[in-house]
């Protein structure tokens, strides 16, 4: 192994094997700046020839750095990866560069997170956790930065809220599952009670009021598999064991009908129906079919984008984007 020193180019050595000025080289890298086509190609060929890049980093210290930070919980669940993966994407392709920060759950957690974007002067941050406490997030704003919050219920002046219509998905799933005949309606829900699950029960349970029917809650940890299963093992140990069900994400679902099938020799349509959100993978396999809402995730990277190249248009309103109901053959086709 060498022990040389490392070393990097820089800007000025460019501008010497390039015989133009430090500001030359400087304009040739930034967009839109005025620099002439002769003065260009000597530029470029003098950083191809010394292996020169532009260090984005070092700008940031004096002007926008265009980074956007993304904090997020539980990165590994489906449906979560996949939003990570479209906003990413998305992002790389209008130029900026992503710092994905992986929080836990706990609110701690999530404030260390934020921290750091404010330690890396972030132009940006983006939410996808339920858990940094608000007061936090309006110190990103007092220091400059604009935030996108998605799937929250604030209204913080300054930032930009995209939201799913949790409450739509809610009421239709008790539709679906009354239309198809059941009537023992359940939910299953989670006791970390973010702002979006929490809508989605209450709407589902709203609407089967509504319509006289009862409905037997029952919450677990956080979104899973496993969870799922546990929470079908305490529904049918009940002597009104449910007919038909609403999870409210399709992790949930998954266990739950494994659970159901597996332990408690139902079918599924015939004898339980269940419903699930997301629109995960999975949730298309043909040993689950379920029937399920998908979150419009190309949609909401596409306002995140937007928001991004228009941040003096931030402002407290929350955008609200429907999710699309997808029919599979968990639920009886009920009577129109």
């Amino acid at each position: 192994m060498s022990d040389r020193p490392r070393t990097f180019v820089t800007a000025q050595m460019v501008a010497e094997r390039a015989g133009v000025s430090r500001s030359a080289v400087s304009r040739t890298f930034t967009d839109g700046a005025s620099v002439s086509e002769a003065t260009r190609r000597k530029v470029l060929d003098a950083a191809s020839a010394l292996g020169y890049h532009v260090n984005h980093l070092a700008r940031g210290l004096r002007e926008n750095s265009n980074i956007v930070c993304l904090v997020v919980a539980n990165l590994t669940t489906p449906i979560r990866a996949r939003l990570v993966d479209v906003l990413t994407r998305r992002l790389q392709a209008v130029g900026k560069i992503i710092m994905i920060i992986n929080t836990e759950t706990d609110q701690e957690s999530a404030a260390q997170a934020l921290r750091q974007t404010l330690n890396y002067r972030a132009d940006a941050t983006v939410v996808l956790s339920g858990t940094p406490p608000a007061s936090l997030i309006e110190t990103c704003l007092a220091n400059g930065q604009q935030v996108i919050l998605i799937n929250r219920d604030e209204r913080l002046v300054g930032s930009s809220n995209l939201g799913v219509d949790n409450a739509m998905a809610g009421a239709e799933a008790q539709y679906l599952l009354q239309r198809a005949g059941c009537l023992r309606l359940a939910v299953v829900t989670s006791n970390t009670r973010t702002a979006s699950l929490v809508e989605r029960q209450r709407a589902f349970v709203a609407a089967a009021t509504a319509a006289g029917m009862a409905v037997a809650a029952t919450e677990v940890g956080p979104s899973s598999y496993a969870e799922g299963q546990l929470a079908a093992r305490r529904l049918f140990g009940r002597s009104q064991a449910p007919d038909g069900v609403f999870c409210v994400t399709d992790l949930f679902a998954l266990g739950f009908m494994d659970a159901a099938r597996q332990e408690f020799a139902l079918r599924i349509p015939q004898d339980l129906c269940v419903i699930g959100f997301d629109d995960i993978e999975q949730a298309g396999w043909a040993s689950y079919n379920l029937t399920t809402f998908s979150q419009p995730l190309e949609l909401i990277a596409d306002e995140v984008v937007a928001l991004l190249q228009q941040p003096d248009n931030a402002d407290s309103t929350r955008r609200v984007i429907e999710p699309m109901p997808i029919w599979r053959r968990s639920v009886r086709p009920g009577a129109p």
